[in-house]
């Protein structure tokens, strides 16, 4: 990409990469089918509140059997009511997790809450060997067992904690054994076109040159980059805005010390917001009707989210 050429396609191969750095928690997997799949880890402070909701469920689930336990009490059987309490004590507390994640292709009902998901390390689906065989070892990550004389029996859960520290995955003892991870699903959305709000960003649009009309590959990167711009910090925003805005910068003429990140924001806001204008004024009928991105196939529109509104990173604007 030269000074003066917009290269859509190198910003976006650039920011395809980006996103896979370890800063943001990311990996990318290379299936012997060459192709690469991104995934974000889970590490263990996403995993605890899943792990909590669990365990809540498996209250809930004990609660159950000891009422029945109760029942059978109130019938002078306490002999038969133990035979269950003890079998639904022994299946939640080995077998719980590996049920649900054979049945629910690597997920909890905490993971699924938490939209997490247990993988093998080279992405694919997890078997039920390996969703059993994790799920037991978790006695081995929930050592020592207890905190003090006073608390026997509380896992403390620092072999596990030690071991996610470890490794680059997040994997604790259970899946350095069965080769899986945890990942947190993002799932692909469609979206409407941004609205953006930042002051800053509305009068950098303004100064644009009235005549600029971005190709085609320059619009689907800047799309793809605004919609995805709030899952990183400002300044993982300027390292990746910086790879096309500092092109259009020479060619607008701006400041050297034009923010990468407003930049692309205006852009986007030019030429959607010309877009939307254009479609309100061949729009035949009365009632308003949401502007859409280019890249939502058509019949998608039920699909798009509300407007958002582009925030501006702390200390700027």
């Amino acid at each position: 990409m030269t000074n003066n050429t917009v290269d859509g396609e190198h910003f976006m191969e650039h920011f395809m990469a980006d996103t896979a750095k370890p800063l943001d928690n990311r990996i990318e997997i290379v299936t012997p089918e060459n192709i690469a799949f991104q995934y974000r880890l889970a590490g263990p402070f996403w995993r605890l509140p899943a792990y909590l909701i669990d365990v809540g469920v498996r209250l809930a689930l004990v609660a159950v059997t000891i009422l029945v336990f109760i029942l059978f009490g109130f019938v002078n059987l306490w002999a038969l009511g133990v035979l269950p309490l003890l079998i639904s004590w022994f299946l939640l507390a080995w077998f719980y997790g590996g049920f649900f994640e054979t049945i629910w292709n690597g997920q909890t009902p905490g993971k699924r809450a938490m939209g997490l998901r247990v993988v093998q390390t080279d992405g694919r689906p997890i078997d039920a060997m390996q969703a059993v065989l994790r799920n037991v070892l978790r006695s081995v990550d929930s050592m020592p067992f207890f905190l003090d004389v006073a608390v026997v029996g509380m896992p403390c859960y620092q072999v596990g904690l030690i071991s996610c520290a470890s490794n680059s995955r997040y994997q604790r003892m259970g899946d350095l054994a069965c080769g899986t991870m945890v990942v947190i699903e993002e799932k692909e959305r469609l979206y409407g076109v941004a609205r953006i709000t930042v002051p800053a960003v509305l009068n950098l649009a303004a100064t644009l040159p009235t005549d600029f009309i971005p190709s085609p590959s320059l619009v689907r990167a800047v799309a793809m980059y605004v919609e995805r711009r709030g899952r990183f910090s400002p300044g993982r925003r300027a390292e990746i805005a910086r790879h096309v805005s500092r092109a259009l910068v020479d060619r607008f003429g701006l400041p050297a010390d034009t923010n990468d990140d407003f930049l692309l924001c205006a852009v986007y806001h030019r030429h959607f917001a010309r877009s939307t204008e254009m479609n309100d004024l061949a729009a035949s009928d009365t009632e308003p009707r949401a502007a859409t991105s280019p890249f939502t196939h058509a019949g998608d529109n039920a699909l798009t989210e509300p407007a958002v509104t582009a925030s501006a990173p702390p200390g700027e604007g």
